[in-house]
């Protein structure tokens, strides 16, 4: 395969992931970054400030943090509200697309958590 979407035999466009030019590999791509999953998964019990996040997300620099919401921003996945206090307050919160994306992140951390034991580093 080229990377590039085809159609299949119902006239549907066939992505395959592993090519370079997959509309789906660049959401595999974000989905998979150090801390996407963490922050969706921070966001699920609703709308949370960024020092919120930080302190949740612990290990996480102020600026891995922006990137990691921008990009989430960017693509849809989270809302960024800005409110007219003094100080401004931000909030980030998951959007729809994002909300759907809980679902596929628990089933890993389902899988991590009976798996991590089984891991060996360095074989």
């Amino acid at each position: 395969m080229t990377g590039q979407p085809h159609n299949d035999t119902v006239g549907q466009p066939r992505h395959d992931i592993y090519g370079l030019l997959c509309p789906g590999r660049a959401v595999f791509e974000l989905l998979v970054h150090k801390w996407t999953g963490l922050a969706i998964t921070a966001l699920a019990d609703g709308p949370r400030r960024f020092g919120e996040l930080r302190r949740k997300l612990e290990g996480v620099s102020p600026k891995a943090l922006t990137q990691t919401l921008r990009r989430l921003e960017d693509n849809g996945l989270v809302r960024r509200t800005v409110y007219a206090e003094v100080p401004p307050r931000v909030e980030y919160e998951l959007t729809a697309l994002g909300r759907g994306a809980l679902e596929p992140l628990a089933h890993l951390r389902t899988w991590i958590r009976a798996n991590t034991g089984k891991f060996t580093a360095g074989e």
